[in-house]
Parts: C-alpha cells; sequence; structure tokens
C-alpha cells in the first residue's frame, strides 16, 4: 500500500500543475469517443435493392459527398486539350540583336564626329603628324573604317551601301533613326518572334521605318538592317507547355455528388447513369453502409486535433492543469448531452434548436479556461450541432443549427467581461437574447419560405428561453466548478488577498517596506488591468505575492533598510546581483510550498523577466570593462499574460516614482513613458499578448493613479514658524 502511495506521488510530481501531452490527448480522445457515440445514429446510411431500368418507389438522396472520378477525368481530359503550346523569349538573342543596332549607330556617330573634328582644324598640322594623317576620310574610306570596327555577323549581313546611305545623313538625322530604329525592335522583339511569324515582324519594322518622316535613302538603309537584326527569338518550350496543361487540369473542380443531393425521385427510371451514381455513394451495397460513420470518425479527429493543439498552448503557458482539463470534458458533455435530448424532440415541423441553451457553455469555458479557447470550443460545439440535429438524414448538416448555435456562443463569450460579481451572467444573457432573436430573423429573412408572425414570436421565444437558461445554469454549475473541482475563481482570489494569509502576515511583519511596495503595486495593477479587459482581481492578488521572496533576505532590498547602511555597499557587485536576482524564485519556492494557484506563481515567478540589474552592472563595469552582461539580467521567464506583464511594469514603475523627490505631474508620466518604452526595447513584453493600444492605455492609467497616490500636499508651518 506505501508502494502504491509512493508512486501515485512520484506520478504527482512527474506531472506537476502542468497538463502533459499524453494527459491531453487522452482527455481529448474520451470527449472524442463521447460525440461519437452520441451521433452515431444520425450518419448510419439505408442501403436499397434495386435494378437498372427500374422505377423507384422512393425519393433517394446521397448520404455522403463523394466524387465522380469518371466524370472529373472527362472535364479535366478537355481542358488539358484546349491549352496550346506554350513559347519563351530569349532574353539572350534580343541582347545580342539590340547590341548590334546601337553598335552600328554608335559607331558611325563616332567616325563621322571624328571627320568632323579633322575638318573644323586651320589647315594646320599638329607636330609630329603628317598632312596625310590629318586629311578629311572619304566615304569609301569611312565603309572600311567601319567595316573593321564592327562585328563580324554585321559587316557580312550589311552592304556597303546601307552603311553609306548612314554615313552620308547628318547626326540629327542619324540619332533619329537611331531612336526609332532601336524602339521599333525592341517592341517587336519583346512580343516574340517564332518561325511562323518571322516575316510579319520584320514588316512590322519596315513600316514603322516606311511611314517615318526619315530621308528615303535612309529608309532603304534601315530596312535592310531590320532584316538583319530582326530574328528568332521566341522558342517552344516544353517545361512551361507542361506546367500550363498541369496548372488547367488542377484547376478543374471534381465532379461532385453532394450529401443530401437527390440521385433519383419517387417515379423515376433508375437509367445506367443513375443505377453507377447510386452505386458509387455505396447505397447498392447488400450490408450496412459504413461511409458517414467513416466521416464522422474523420470529422472527430479533425476536431480533436484542434482542441489537442489550442489545450496545449494553454498548458504551455500555465493556463491549464487537470482539474482544469476535467471541467473541459464536463461542460462538453453537458453541452452535448443537452443537443442530444432537445433533438429527440426536433422534427421538421418544428425549430426546438432555438431553445437549446448552447451559450452555457461559452459561458463557463470563458469564465474558467480563457476567452481563446472558449471560442475555438464554441466552433466545435456547433459542428456537432450540425450533426446531431440533421435529422436523422445521413450525410445531411443542419447549417441553420451551427450558425445559430456559434453565433449565441460567440455572444455569450463577447457580451460577459471578466468581472467579480455573478450577476455579469445576467447581464450577458441579456445581450444572448438579442443575438439570438436577431438570428431567427436571419433565417426568416433568406428563407424562400412563407413565415407568419406566429412563426417569428414562436421562433424568437425559443431564442428567450435559450439565453435565460444558459444563464441559470452558468450561475447553478458555478459552485459545483469551483468546489468540485478546485478551479480558481474569484471567491478564491478574495480569499487570498485577505490580510489574515499567512505569507502576507510574514511579508507584513518582516518586510514591511516590500509589502506597502507591494500593495500600492496591487492598487496599480488592478486598475490598469479594469482598463484594458484583463483580469483586474488576479493581477492585484499577484501583485499582493509578487515580492514575497524578499522576506528571505529582507534587509538586502532598500524599502526595508531603516537605516542609511546600505549592505550592498561592502559587497561585490556580482554577490550583490545574485541576491537581488534570487528573491522571485525564492518566493516561488514559497508560494509553491503553501500551494497557491499556479497563476500567481507564474506573476511572481515573472514579473522581472529577463531585465538587467543595471546598477550593478555598470558598478562592475567600471571594474571589468568585459562583464557579461547576462551575468546581471534575471533569467526569467518573460511575463506571460496580460495580468503578469501589469504588475511586472507597475512594479517598476511604483518603484522608481517613490524614488523621486518631488514627485510631481510631469516628473510622473515622464518616467512611467521611459520604464515603458525601455521595457519595449529591451524585449520584456515581447511574449505577453498586450497590444500597442492596450499598453497606451496601460500608460494613461498608471499616470492617473500614481499622480492620485502621489499627489502634492500642503505644507503646515512648525510651531516656530508659528
Amino acid at each position: 500500500m506505501k508502494k502504491k502511495k509512493n508512486l501515485f506521488q512520484k506520478v504527482e510530481k512527474w506531472l506537476g500543475n502542468r497538463t502533459s501531452l499524453f494527459l491531453i490527448v487522452v482527455a481529448v480522445f474520451i470527449q472524442s469517443i463521447f460525440f461519437f457515440f452520441i451521433s452515431l445514429n444520425n450518419v448510419y446510411t439505408e442501403t436499397y435493392d434495386l435494378q437498372r431500368f427500374a422505377t423507384a418507389n422512393t425519393t433517394i438522396r446521397s448520404p455522403v459527398t463523394i466524387e465522380n472520378e469518371v466524370e472529373t477525368e472527362r472535364k479535366t481530359r478537355e481542358a488539358v486539350q484546349q491549352i496550346g503550346d506554350r513559347y519563351s523569349i530569349s532574353e539572350q538573342v534580343n541582347n545580342e540583336r539590340i547590341g548590334y543596332s546601337e553598335e552600328i549607330f554608335d559607331a558611325v556617330l563616332s567616325l563621322n564626329d571624328e571627320s568632323d573634328k579633322t575638318k573644323d582644324k586651320d589647315k594646320q598640322v599638329k607636330e609630329g603628324e603628317s598632312e596625310e594623317e590629318a586629311a578629311e576620310l572619304s566615304t569609301e574610306e569611312k565603309i572600311d573604317r567601319l567595316r573593321q570596327v564592327l562585328s563580324e555577323e554585321i559587316v557580312l549581313e550589311a552592304s556597303a551601301d546601307s552603311f553609306r546611305a548612314l554615313i552620308n545623313q547628318p547626326r540629327e538625322e542619324i540619332e533619329k533613326a537611331k531612336k526609332l530604329f532601336i524602339t521599333s525592335v525592341k517592341e517587336v522583339m519583346e512580343e516574340g518572334v517564332r518561325t511562323e511569324n518571322l516575316q510579319s515582324a520584320r514588316v512590322i519594322v519596315e513600316d514603322e521605318i516606311k511611314y517615318s518622316e526619315l530621308d528615303p535613302v535612309l529608309k532603304d538603309a534601315l530596312i535592310e538592317f531590320a532584316n538583319f537584326i530582326v530574328t528568332e527569338n521566341s522558342f517552344f518550350d516544353l517545361e512551361a507547355t507542361n506546367e500550363a496543361r498541369k496548372i488547367a487540369a488542377s484547376n478543374v473542380d471534381p465532379e461532385m455528388i453532394k450529401a443530401g443531393e437527390i440521385i433519383v425521385s419517387e417515379g423515376q427510371v433508375i437509367t445506367n447513369e443513375i443505377y453507377e451514381q447510386l452505386q458509387l455513394v455505396g447505397l447498392l451495397d447488400g450490408e450496412r453502409n459504413f461511409y458517414p460513420v467513416i466521416g464522422l470518425v474523420l470529422l472527430l479527429i479533425i476536431l480533436g486535433s484542434i482542441s489537442v493543439v489550442e489545450i496545449n498552448k494553454l498548458a504551455k503557458r500555465e493556463t491549464m492543469n487537470k482539474r482544469v482539463l476535467a471541467a473541459l470534458l464536463t461542460i462538453s458533455f453537458i453541452v452535448v448531452t443537452l443537443m442530444k435530448v432537445v433533438s429527440l424532440f426536433s422534427t421538421d415541423n418544428n425549430q426546438l434548436f432555438y431553445i437549446m441553451p448552447i451559450a452555457m457553455g461559452a459561458l463557463l469555458l470563458k469564465l474558467f479556461i480563457s476567452e481563446r479557447l472558449a471560442i475555438i470550443m464554441a466552433g466545435i460545439y456547433a459542428i456537432i450541432g450540425t450533426v446531431i440535429f440533421n435529422g436523422l438524414i445521413p450525410g445531411a448538416l443542419n447549417i441553420e443549427a451551427g450558425i445559430y448555435f456559434f453565433f449565441s456562443q460567440l455572444a455569450g463569450i463577447i457580451f460577459f467581461p471578466q468581472v467579480k460579481d455573478r450577476l455579469a451572467i445576467l447581464k450577458a444573457g441579456l445581450g444572448i437574447i438579442l443575438v439570438n432573436i436577431l438570428t431567427v430573423l436571419l433565417f426568416l429573412f433568406l428563407s424562400f419560405e412563407k413565415y407568419t408572425l406566429i412563426d417569428f414570436f414562436l421562433n424568437s421565444a425559443y431564442g428567450l428561453v435559450s439565453a435565460f437558461l444558459a444563464a441559470v445554469l452558468t450561475i447553478g454549475l458555478l459552485p459545483f466548478f469551483e468546489t468540485g473541482l478546485g478551479i480558481l475563481s474569484d471567491t478564491r482570489l478574495l480569499q487570498l488577498s485577505s490580510p489574515n494569509q499567512p505569507l502576507l502576515k510574514k511579508l507584513l511583519v518582516e518586510a514591511p517596506g516590500t509589502y506597502h511596495h507591494s500593495v500600492m503595486v496591487a492598487n496599480i495593477s488592478e486598475t490598469a488591468c479594469e482598463a484594458i479587459g484583463a483580469n483586474g482581481l488576479l493581477a492585484r492578488v499577484g501583485a499582493y505575492y509578487h515580492d514575497i521572496g524578499k522576506t528571505v533576505r529582507p534587509q538586502f532590498f532598500i524599502e526595508n533598510q531603516l537605516s542609511n547602511q546600505n549592505p550592498h555597499d561592502r559587497m561585490d557587485p556580482k554577490e550583490s546581483a545574485k541576491i537581488i536576482i534570487s528573491h522571485p524564485y525564492d518566493g516561488v519556492e514559497m508560494l509553491k510550498e503553501n500551494k497557491l494557484p499556479k497563476e500567481i506563481i507564474e506573476i511572481a515567478k515573472s514579473h522581472h523577466g529577463t531585465s538587467l540589474l543595471k546598477f550593478f552592472y555598470y558598478k562592475e563595469k567600471e571594474k571589468n570593462p568585459d562583464v557579461q552582461e547576462e551575468e546581471f539580467r534575471y533569467p526569467g521567464p518573460k511575463p506571460q499574460s496580460k495580468e503578469a506583464a501589469v504588475v511586472s511594469i507597475c512594479d517598476s514603475v511604483e518603484a522608481a516614482v517613490r524614488s523621486l523627490s518631488e514627485p510631481t505631474e510631469e516628473k510622473i508620466e515622464e518616467i512611467v513613458a521611459a520604464i515603458m518604452s525601455d521595457k519595449i526595447a529591451d524585449g520584456q513584453l515581447d511574449e505577453s499578448p498586450l497590444t500597442l493600444t492596450e499598453l497606451k492605455v496601460i500608460q494613461r492609467t498608471i499616470c492617473d493613479s500614481l499622480k492620485g497616490f502621489f499627489h502634492s500636499r500642503i505644507q503646515y508651518p512648525n510651531r516656530e514658524e508659528k
């Protein structure tokens, strides 16, 4: 017996307060099994014994959504056949041809410039030159010079007449011709020139040249150059062609037979096509068809996977433990069981799903776990509801029920803030009533069917009753979760905030300065959290305990030093830093020994994050310039929740403002802004869910609170002054 007890204690210690992934998977598996058996009879299919060309004696609908692969293949084949060949343009050919064009014109312009300089000489020969060298070149000599400097392919293709016509033109005309020619060639080549359209591409360039205002002789030369320059640059691209055909094939929508779709109507002859469709969806098997059951299993696997991922995220943030996991399972069992009970009385003539108090689950989940998980589970419950309220039609989903359930739960989450009184649940019920009635109106107006005023009032009354039952059931189940499962609630937090708690008494007696500091931080943190919609009560209680570790060595913290003697003045900065850095973790050990909630422990552990002890760091750096900054940083973790982040900010701000000799409003605002900017720049708030808008609200709220605490007072005269 003793061995079993020790084994159990080891398992408990291994699990600790964190929920292991294995435990989460097991819990979600149990939840999925429960969902499966609750909705199993909603997905069973009926099979038929039918023959080709017989007459159907009943209307038969498809129980599953399945692809008609034969029809899809035919559509894919047609789509692929419509795709033509693809060609790619060679940039190398383009650059080469444009380069040839520029080379011709640049060579001619350069040669003419050289000739012009020779003409302008005063017939005097420079020293060291002969008269032959200074003489002007003739046209034929220029052509020979061009043939020497131009590329071999240009020389072979271009005639001397073309060069002669180009050389004899004035500079302005050549530049104009260059611009026109290169522009026309670029436009044609960029469009792509294939073998079959090479001639038409050359004609396009020729037309551009013919209809220009250039000299006719120059036009002929340019046309000859165009016939040489414009060449094939677009080639068949097998890879691009295959890729285009693959894309066309992938864009073909599968030919689907949808669940609930009528395959054959009563009295209709069963043709070969209809018979094949009945066979495809599995309605002609001799045994019961299990395809919808497989579909249900796959659905539950998907929903279960989502649940595991989300719950594991909460577990990593230390907001999930075994008791909270048990609460989640209990809520899921209650919600789905209620849906099944209500669905048993639903018919095609009534809409009893409107009366389902579905918002109860969302309210409880947000109250005890988190808003994010409440939204995720709201979607899961809504999807399960579409199956349970499908009228026992295999393969059908009641989308109206799913939408109604989701909107109703979402309303409960939105209209239920984090407050301390339970009347807030009833207030949230009013918001749920409004959303339920609006959703009923939505379905009435979107429907083609005619509804009477009685239908409207009846369905609206269902929505009202649903909201009322959700609020009442939520309030009624609260004591069970708070006491039976030990979930952290506002009542528990209020108990922990009592000054009679042993740890708070210890803090008050052994570290009175720290106690006063903690009370101030608690007041500011609660106000700041409530301003951004976070849990102000949790922040207050967490602030009370965040510096409890200072009671281990209270005299080493300045707020507890009654004299002017500071023990750190006689110590090495590294030793001082170790003592200061250890106080959050000493506090964590004390809180764990006294079995305080994880949320309080997280605040105490992370309120300094990984911040730097600047005073001792720079003091050590004066002696040792090579000191490592990591030696003077808290090991973390950084704040993970809004409440922990707010306490971290308020802790630094309160201590800094307290050190001011004359805390004026301007100084308070400056120091608050500086501390928050420093925390953001240092990355201390990176892992918290606080937004920039919330940080601005926090900054403004802290300033207002501190101004109230440190307002200026009238200085009364002493007796001598009197």
